[in-house]
């Protein structure tokens, strides 16, 4: 921006604040002054040089002389703004007047910002005295002190029979003066390092973790404090609402300005979550490694430590690798802030389990209750305080679970059912034998190699490339390649259909189709019937059933054909209305309608091949009074046998193994499978 122009008389401070239209004004003002001086005084010093005598300077002639000369310049020029007054003076009137009335808008600009700013600093206190009052009036800081009451939750089944009651498990307060120093310093590091340099809010470690998350493509870690997220977890809960947020931002400034940051990270470790419904430090370390958190050591302290980003996730009673994984990380931290030499953090060796008796809090025992607790605290929107769980579970139908449990004969070995809906709602649930000896989930936790069970995606992609059932398909061994199946049975059958070839279950004939229509089409298939397990396409075993799969998985793949759209996700919580925010009520159902998946024209010709399958194939033995569907699957050496099939309205999946994966005495997926299948449906559909 230029400066002002020479002889103005004005500051470069007045002529960089006045508007343009101003300058402009003044600008063209002091040229035409010079201008008329100028041509003025040429004309002068030319005529009294004509004249030959000798004159004064311009600046020294008489004022009427000056004046004729002027008079006659801005004759001849004929300026916009300037008279023979302005040219005389040392600010011409136009300039005046310009400053003048540049002074009065400017007068009257910071007579309005001094208005406004005052009005804004009475409405900030005001509103700030409103949110103080509004504090103590919905969260009273009088009590903010005392912990609201942490997660207890109690399950329902589908008829409103409590099936289920759990609460958190809490222990007394840890004093971290009183623990060995690496315990707060473990904690400090990887869950707040500026700690004890903020007050409260650390806006440095909001705009990293922002950075990081903008960096990953999603939110990988949060920027709050240690004392925010006490208020948080002890004060206002999980809710998030813009309400809650502003409630914790103000108790944590309370927090820090009555306690001290001792007291913080004490009240803090003794309410933190650490997975299992435990709450706080010391029940945490009483829970995994039987000690009081006064005697943990350096890998103890750092493995708990990790578990707070994902409690329920790195619970080491649940994944040991994840944990130690984490506590590697926790190490790390600390080392990075100096708590810890590379020396001293190199000679550590991770952390062993030394987990507490404790006492079932499971009224009934059932693994059922587990899953959907699991999927409870897992919740994002999890909250504090007592808490039902409505779910889908028919305790009618998991006694006739328990009744056909009790009629097998299993010997040593394991078994799983799971019972659902066509539409995922779970139904029914055993996890094993007795809940007891084992809580180990072989219905949703266990993946096994489903057999021949997986032979329903071959025969979905192989309708999916045009075949049909009466198509025809070698039964005959396979001499060429590397990988040679054979009949379980031994018998080969020559050139048969595909209806036949699935009721036989013929291994060869599942091979050659999977090749014949691709394995990519075949994994195609199992993914959109909902399989997420990891299926290797370079293996052509994997049409015989050789990846491991979870059971509830491939229940929900044929739950997917019973009812005509794919894919389907099991469950067994009833969201509640409330659960699903305004526009879940207001427009659930039609969203429902529009997006109830995707249905197969296909499904049809599969579902005649699941019937054959029972009618004359492997599946005899759950054969019923009234249409039945299913296949039979039975892995190499007996290691495992399943059954998955469904009749009426009810889709249930049957495994019988050995934890240890020993074979079994020649039990095949027709055998016991089949009849504890048959025997739940009997009770189940009240046939006889």
């Amino acid at each position: 921006m230029n400066g002002p122009p020479p002889d103005s008389g004005i500051t470069t401070e007045t002529w960089d604040g006045m508007a343009e239209e101003d300058r402009a004004r003044v600008e063209q003002t002091m040229r035409e002054i010079a201008s008329v001086r100028a041509r003025a005084a040429a004309q002068y010093y030319d005529e009294m040089d004509r004249s030959g005598g000798g004159c004064p300077p311009w600046q020294n002639a008489p004022a009427h002389i000056r004046d004729h000369y002027l008079k006659h310049a801005l004759y001849a020029l004929q300026p916009r703004y300037v008279g023979i007054e302005d040219v005389e003076l040392d600010t011409p009137r136009i300039v005046g007047a310009t400053l003048e009335g540049h002074r009065r808008r400017y007068n009257k600009v910071v007579q309005r910002i001094r208005t406004a700013t005052k009005y804004t600093l009475y409405t900030l206190f005001a509103v700030f005295v409103a949110l103080v009052l509004w504090l103590a009036v919905t969260a009273p800081l009088s009590q903010s002190l005392q912990p609201i009451a942490a997660p207890s939750y109690t399950v329902i089944a589908a008829d409103g029979q409590t099936i289920a009651r759990r609460g958190a498990i809490r222990a007394g307060p840890v004093n971290v003066l009183e623990l060995p120093p690496f315990v707060s310093q473990a904690f400090v590091s990887v869950e707040d390092r500026r700690f004890y340099r903020h007050l409260g809010i650390d806006p440095w470690g909001v705009a990293r973790a922002a950075f990081r998350n903008w960096q990953a493509g999603r939110v990988r870690e949060g920027g709050s404090t240690i004392s925010q997220q006490l208020a948080k977890t002890s004060f206002t809960g999980g809710e998030r609402t813009w309400g809650r947020k502003l409630q914790e931002a103000l108790i944590t400034i309370w927090l820090e300005a009555w306690l001290s940051k001792e007291e913080i990270l004490s009240r803090y470790l003794s309410n933190v979550y650490f997975g299992n419904n435990i709450y706080g430090l010391r029940a945490a370390a009483r829970f995994y490694f039987s000690v009081e958190p006064e005697e943990l050591t350096l890998p103890q302290a750092t493995m708990l430590a990790g578990l707070v980003n994902a409690p329920n996730r790195l619970a080491p009673n649940r994944n040991l690798a994840g944990a130690r994984r984490r506590a590697a990380l926790v190490t790390q931290e600390m080392v990075d802030a100096g708590a810890l030499s590379e020396r001293e953090a190199a000679r550590l060796r991770p952390a062993r389990l030394r987990l507490a008796r404790t006492r079932d809090e499971v009224p009934t025992g059932t693994y059922f209750a587990d899953w959907v607790l699991a999927a409870a605290e897992n919740r994002e929107d999890s909250r504090y305080g007592e808490r039902e769980i409505e779910t889908t579970l028919e305790p009618a139908l998991q006694r006739a679970a328990i009744a056909a449990f009790r009629d097998a004969r299993l010997g040593r070995s394991q078994a799983a059912l799971v019972a659902m809906r066509p539409d995922g709602r779970v139904v029914a649930m055993l996890g094993g034998r007795n809940y007891g000896d084992s809580p180990f989930n072989r219905a949703t936790q266990a993946r096994r190699q489903p057999g021949s069970t997986f032979k329903l995606f071959v025969y979905l992609a192989a309708l999916r490339a045009g075949m049909s059932p009466d198509d025809l398909v070698e039964d005959t061994p396979i001499t060429t390649g590397e990988y040679r199946p054979r009949n379980s049975d031994g018998v080969y059958r020559g050139e048969i259909t595909l209806a036949e070839a699935f009721a036989v279950s013929s291994n060869v004939a599942a091979v050659r189709l999977a090749q014949r229509v691709g394995m990519n089409n075949v994994i195609r298939a199992a993914r959109d019937l909902g399989v997420t397990a990891p299926i290797p396409a370079n293996d052509p075993s994997i049409a015989l059933g050789t990846a491991d799969v979870s059971l509830i998985e491939m229940t929900a793949a044929y739950a997917a054909v019973a009812g005509g759209r794919y894919p389907v996700a099991p469950h067994g919580i009833v969201e509640q209305a409330e659960e699903q925010g305004v526009v879940g009520r207001l427009f659930g159902p039609i969203l429902d309608m529009a997006d109830g998946g995707r249905s197969d024209p296909n499904f049809p010709a599969l579902r005649a091949l699941l019937e054959g399958a029972v009618v004359g194939g492997t599946g005899r033995a759950a054969a019923l009074s009234i249409p039945t569907f299913g296949k039979t699957g039975t892995t190499q050496d007996y290691r495992d046998a399943l059954f998955i099939g469904f009749a009426g309205d009810l889709v249930v999946g049957i495994w019988v193994g050995n934890d240890d994966n020993r074979p079994m005495s020649r039990v095949a997926g027709g055998g016991m499978p089949a009849r504890i299948w048959r025997s739940f449906m009997m009770r189940a559909q009240d046939l006889r």
